[in-house]
């Protein structure tokens, strides 16, 4: 049995290790390499001018601080309330891996793992860099499928990754008990490294590039300056500086109370013991691999001739340190623990014994229990943050070492090149707004650390927290018959069941309990009528005396004409596709812009700060919570909607891409002549307390026409049919619209010098290296999602983007981007799904016309075309 200080473990409770106040060493048990006293530099220097302050000394802060001074920044400030590493940094386990389920993650992990290596080097600090590899343990079938699943998502990234056989992890870990091992997803590469030293290494070389480190230096108050600058205010002076950068670790909360911001964070508790030698461990010849468990919920690795075990506890066993939310960050703390708790974690200990059994006659000497940061959903907030000009922020890293070399180089050359060098809007800081309630925040960052080892299914739902304030009008009238997915904090339905079908969440790799369902949904929508809540739109309102010329600087597109819509593209000055919206000129000079929900508040940001930027004598008002939206498309649309107005409905009327304020059944609506399922449809822009009653109205006006909902993965599906993008997919900030196939909405020859627009010019003029191109595939019962891999000859050639099920062609459909010399109709590729790789065709798109081709085919008398 594991024991502590010679006494058995089982129900001890041990006292806490290192004692409140004091600096623990809880990495290397001794000491750490190349800890010593900062340089005096860090205590005289002062500057009242700066580029850029960053406030907080972790490792994110400091790399940032790094990679600006190496970049050529000048006048480069970190103030650290204490000392550097104090907070987070200095207690953490270290590990670090190639390995993440999020696609442009890997470019971080990647980034940081290959930085550290060579550190050293550059800066003449030991990092205590070990590179042993790691080893994710399956011990289900449905865990070595989410290994296939990862797998295809990894094999079109630099980063090495392998399913390994049973023998093979024996080999390579032989302390293993082996008995329910089934396999192992290997990393090359992975390890561990000391973050005190990591830390330490990133300041030297701030320094040595001219940045200036200086701790301790509390700041005690930001106050922003009409010109866009801030005034930040120590006990030693104050700094002016052009930005500032929030990177406070869990005093982040405390930074951004002082100009008016909650961010939604919250300290959780994690522990981790370390053993004293072990006989077994010290008569290896090679270091161990990082282990983790996954259905154990814990990594395990060497620590000198001893093991490091650091488990997740369950949501209902973990410890959020709660009071700091409440009552702040208590003023002494930097570097202290708190009490162990191993009663918490003896679960995973039990479970750790039986996978490692000379861990049964460890004794420990070290428990560590300190504060680590959690966001919502677990991931950090890095970037711009909406509303506040030139205020950045990098916090609630959950897993700082691995993200602060990453983060560190790509914040840097968003700041010094004005656009992310490759899209990762899942950290966007604006992913959470007003909606995000301290509640709220606490029960996602419960969910989010007891899931840590969770199977991560295609279309994962977490139901902590939820429902938030942000519902639509329908949520009542549709919770109990549908199952509803999370989109920015609202409540969307994603699929509707009939009695006496499996109405649970059952997250599968292959097809589900919501495939037929999903299908009936389709034809329902291709065959009659069909109704849909797109309420979470995002939504803003533009007018004003330069409003035009705004927007015709902000998109690729025209300007529509007053009373119709386009869709429209934002694109970054090297080109790149910022964001896609709908662009309803509504009345002179008066705009509807709309946008995905998980783009709102970045899109809103890109704008507001453009607006600024070139003095735009506009007013911008953000309505997405104000109105509710309910698209209606089918064949019926039109016969059922005509029913509840007098306002003339028909094609001749009410024209495609038209927009016009009208009522049903005396219930006002901004009427928009779209839909994103290609159909003769019309999306609905209504007050949000009126949606019962319009749907109801609609509901009852299409009985004869038998009416029925839709979900969004039915509107997904149809999309995919009619070859329509959608952002975050097929066009992000690692696009260009040309290779995107969005010509048709790029006006390179309008007079407005739109941002993107000489950039796009030599892209079009040097040649496309790619491009993306619609595939069909023949498989059984599982369907593309996107980023999987695209096989052509033998090697991984290009990447899907999104994928379904065609409900018209009975055969699997899906973006993809190939090289330019496959991009052929007719082509034969392999697109690999769950370890087998599927025969693929490049087909001319649209699979299925839209309904709006298809009547003009029929007008021009082009039957035979159709």
């Amino acid at each position: 049995m594991l024991r502590s200080g010679g006494q058995w473990l089982r129900g001890l409770r041990l006292p806490r290790f290192p004692p409140r106040g004091t600096p623990g060493r809880p990495r290397s048990v001794c000491s750490r390499e190349g800890e010593g006293n900062p340089p005096s530099s860090a205590e005289t220097q002062w500057k009242d001018r700066a580029e850029t302050v960053i406030i907080g000394g972790g490792c994110v802060g400091v790399s940032l601080a790094y990679h600006l001074a190496k970049a050529g920044m000048k006048d480069v400030v970190l103030l650290e309330k204490s000392e550097l590493t104090a907070g987070s940094t200095w207690h953490a386990a270290g590990l670090t891996t190639y390995f993440h389920p999020g696609i442009n993650l890997k470019k971080i992990h990647y980034y940081s793992i290959k930085l550290y290596e060579k550190l050293e080097e550059e800066t003449g600090q030991a990092v205590g860099f070990h590179q042993p590899g790691s080893i994710r343990i399956a011990t289900t079938p449905v865990r070595v499928d989410e290994f296939k699943y990862q797998m295809t998502r990894t094999g079109w990234h630099a980063t090495e990754q392998y399913i390994i056989e049973p023998e093979k992890i024996q080999e390579m870990f032989p302390l293993l008990n082996m008995n329910k091992i089934l396999a192992g997803l290997y990393n090359p590469g992975d390890g561990h490294i000391d973050p005190y030293s990591l830390t330490m290494a990133l300041a030297a070389g701030a320094r040595k590039y001219g940045a200036l480190l200086k701790y301790p230096a509390l700041v005690t108050s930001l106050k922003p300056r009409s010109d866009g600058t801030w005034d930040v205010e120590t006990p030693q002076g104050s700094v002016r500086a052009n930005r500032i950068v929030n990177a406070a670790g869990f005093w982040a909360r405390e930074v951004g109370k002082m100009i008016g911001l909650e961010h939604p964070l919250i300290p959780v508790q994690h522990q981790y013991v370390v053993t004293s030698s072990i006989p077994e461990v010290k008569a290896l010849k090679r270091e161990l691999p990082v282990l983790r468990d996954l259905e154990g919920s814990f990594y395990l690795r060497q620590e000198r001739d001893g093991l490091l075990f650091g488990p997740y506890e369950s949501q209902e066993k973990m410890k959020v340190q709660d009071t700091w939310v409440t009552n702040g960050v208590p003023p002494g703390f930097g570097k202290e623990l708190f009490e162990s708790d191993l009663d918490r974690i003896m679960e995973h200990i039990e479970i750790a014994m039986e996978m490692v059994p000379v861990l049964k006659k460890a004794d420990i000497i070290n428990v560590v229990n300190g504060p680590i940061t959690y966001s919502p959903d677990i991931l950090p907030m890095v970037g711009p943050h909406q509303g506040v000009r030139n205020y950045w922020v990098a916090v609630g890293f959950g897993y700082g070492i691995i993200h602060a070399g990453g983060v560190g180089k790509y914040l840097s050359d968003w700041i010094l090149h004005g656009e992310p060098p490759f899209d990762l809007i899942e950290l966007d800081p604006n992913r959470y707004g007003k909606w995000t309630t301290t509640q709220y925040t606490e029960a996602k960052a419960r969910e989010s650390y007891g899931f840590n080892n969770i199977v991560g299914y295609p279309k994962e739902e977490r139901f902590a927290g939820r429902p938030t304030q942000r519902v639509s009008g329908l949520y009542k009238t549709l919770e109990s018959k549908c199952s509803m997915g999370f989109h920015a904090g609202w409540e969307q339905p994603h699929w509707f069941y009939k009695p006496g079908q499996d109405t649970g969440y059952r997250p599968s790799f292959r097809r589900t309990n919501w495939f037929e369902p999903v299908g009936s949904e389709y034809k329902q929508v291709m065959q009659r009528v069909g109704v849909i809540d797109l309420s979470p739109f995002g939504k803003f309102n533009i007018k004003g005396q330069d409003s035009i010329r705004l927007l015709d600087h902000l998109f690729a597109n025209v300007i529509p004409k007053v009373g119709f819509t386009n869709i429209s593209h934002m694109l970054t000055p090297k080109g790149r596709v910022y964001a896609e919206l709908t662009v309803s000129h509504q009345s002179p000079g008066e705009f509807l812009l709309v946008t995905g929900s998980g783009s709102e508040l970045h899109d809103l940001r890109w704008i507001e700060e453009e607006a600024v930027r070139g003095r735009y004598d506009v007013e911008i008002k953000n309505v997405t919570d104000e109105f509710g939206v309910l698209g209606v498309a089918g064949p019926h649309a039109r016969k059922v909607l005509q029913k509840l107005t007098s306002e003339d409905l028909s094609d001749d009327a009410f024209k495609f891409l038209q927009t016009k304020s009208l009522k049903f059944s005396n219930i006002p609506v901004t009427a928009i002549r779209i839909s994103y399922t290609g159909e003769l449809g019309w999306e609905l822009y209504h007050r949000r307390e009126d949606s019962a009653a319009l749907y109801d109205v609609i509901m009852n006006a299409g009985q004869e026409e038998g009416i029925d909902n839709f979900g969004t993965y039915a509107m997904n599906a149809l999309r995919l049919e009619k070859a329509f993008r959608a952002w975050g997919s097929e066009m992000n900030c690692d696009t260009n619209p040309l290779e995107a196939g969005l010509e048709y909405f790029v006006k390179l020859n309008k007079p407005a010098d739109f941002i993107g627009k000489q950039a796009l010019k030599q892209i079009r003029a040097k040649g496309l290296t790619r491009r993306l191109v619609c595939l069909t595939l023949a498989t059984d019962d599982v369907d593309p999602e996107g980023n999987e891999s695209v096989w052509w000859n033998g090697k991984v050639v290009g990447n899907t983007t999104s994928g379904s099920y065609s409900y018209s062609i009975q055969k699997s459909l899906a973006f993809a981007y190939v090289p330019i010399e496959l991009s052929q109709v007719g082509q034969q590729v392999e697109v690999e799904l769950l370890g087998r790789n599927y025969p693929a065709t490049i087909i001319q798109e649209p699979l299925v016309l839209t309904e709006q081709t298809r009547n003009q085919l029929q007008k021009n008398g082009g039957k035979d075309k159709m």
